[in-house]
């Protein structure tokens, strides 16, 4: 993998290789997140739609891929993942990814209080006090990783 993606008129700088202190920083956090959501009972296909829901969000193609593979491997459906933009509109998923979802939008917009007290109340009803604070890390570290990955150009190379 190259330093630099070539576009048109500004190449990008891969923030990760060009400072991987910093990078290596954001995965260890990563790791104690994951850890941290397992201890709290969240399920690795919940901790996934998370990532995903959130890089959606965020319009992050490589953290998109990624998280796509790593769903599958843990079992996720195409189904549920094809319509993850549209989870309200289904009742495919359970009352705690439903939760956790909503909690990972609303953490992705901090200006939306609306929406935080909203999410705060559906996640209370169906997740634990750890739970909620995971699912919160949660959005919170993908929502880093996809600015990571979109300020650097990550590209997304073909399976």
């Amino acid at each position: 993998m190259s330093d630099r993606t070539t576009g048109p008129a500004h190449p990008r700088i891969f923030v990760d290789k060009r400072s991987p202190q910093a990078f290596r920083a954001m995965v260890r956090a990563s790791e104690a997140v994951k850890a941290t959501a397992a201890e709290a009972g969240l399920d690795p296909t919940t901790v996934e739609l998370v990532n995903l829901r959130v890089s959606q969000l965020n319009g992050c193609a490589y953290c998109l891929d990624l998280h796509t593979r790593k769903a599958l491997e843990a079992g996720e459906s195409a189904q549920r993942l094809g319509v993850l933009p549209a989870w309200r509109e289904t009742d495919v998923f359970t009352p705690v990814e439903r939760a956790a979802l909503e909690l990972a939008e609303a953490t992705n917009d901090p200006t939306d209080t609306a929406a935080q007290t909203s999410a705060y109340a559906a996640a209370r009803e169906v997740l634990t006090e750890d739970q909620i604070s995971a699912a919160i890390w949660v959005a919170i570290t993908i929502g880093a990783f996809n600015r990571v990955s979109v300020m650097s150009g990550h590209p997304v190379r073909r399976a």
